[in-house]
């Protein structure tokens, strides 16, 4: 066990963790809006700041920004939490982190992004993508997989 293994695997579960701990708020599974641990409590206070920050979209595309938001983010914390498609799914939550700080700038300013750190998630993501190998992961166990099968 070396710290660069231990340093990816913690930031793999530190992005699906604050991905799906999003996801489980919007759906209410934090708590009711108002209550102590949940930011939104349900879809529509989540649709509602989602609205907000895509501000500059036209109407008939913010539910589907919202939405769309939501799969990714499900989706990416579900593959780096099992560590498959490592890189990819690193590099693409590197994306939908930055263009969620650059939505943030534009309708808030670039003082809300600092305050919930956005640009060093996206950061993070980034410097996950360069990673070499995934210990602990689904893509190391099937490329040692492969190389046995190759034997």
């Amino acid at each position: 066990m070396n710290i660069k293994n231990i340093g990816q695997l913690w930031l793999r579960l530190a992005v699906s963790s604050a991905f799906l701990s999003a996801v489980a708020d919007r759906l209410g599974l934090w708590g009711k809006p108002g209550s102590s641990h949940a930011t939104w409590g349900n879809w529509e206070q989540f649709l509602t700041y989602s609205n907000m920050v895509n501000s500059f979209a036209p109407a008939f595309l913010l539910e589907f920004l919202a939405v769309t938001a939501t799969v990714l983010e499900v989706m990416l914390a579900l593959l780096l939490l099992i560590g498959y498609k490592t890189k990819w799914s690193a590099y693409m939550s590197a994306i939908l982190l930055t263009l969620f700080a650059v939505a943030m700038t534009i309708s808030f300013g670039i003082k809300s992004t600092f305050t919930y750190s956005v640009w060093i998630g996206a950061a993070s993501c980034l410097l996950l993508g360069s990673v070499k190998s995934y210990a602990y992961s689904m893509d190391d166990y099937l490329s040692k997989m492969k190389d046995k099968a190759h034997k």
